[in-house]
């Protein structure tokens, strides 16, 4: 049962990264330009900074779900996950100097579930 319950979250949780990944690493400049707000502070994150998360996110997505269908390098999974728990970490700190509330539960849930697929990858249930 925790194996589908990993399962899910990891399929979830690669789709949700794939699109946010895209976004940001792919997307031309005028659909990004509200993310770059001038003046504020903290200062919105740079262009190369931007790619950088994206293309992050967008391997951490197939590390996610990769290695469990190939049965190879089954350890990056809870690893892929655990960057991501970092990534969310940073993404909710940045948000809330920001005052951008709004922003912060949609990262808080993507944390969390982040956070229960290493503890269900490197606690409960393997992917060998």
């Amino acid at each position: 049962m925790w194996n589908i319950v990993a399962w899910v979250l990891q399929g979830l949780l690669a789709v949700a990264f794939v699109l946010h990944g895209v976004l940001y690493a792919l997307s031309p400049e005028p659909m990004v330009r509200s993310m770059r707000e001038q003046g504020t502070w903290p200062p919105a994150i740079p262009a190369w900074f931007r790619v950088f998360i994206g293309v992050a996110e967008l391997l951490a997505a197939v590390g996610l779900v990769l290695p469990g269908l190939l049965h190879v390098l089954t350890f990056l999974t809870p690893l892929a996950a655990a960057g991501l728990v970092v990534v969310m970490i940073s993404a909710a700190v940045f948000h809330l100097r920001r005052r951008e509330l709004v922003a912060v539960p949609p990262v808080a849930v993507l944390l969390v579930l982040s956070a229960v697929v290493v503890f269900l990858r490197w606690q409960v249930t393997t992917l060998s």
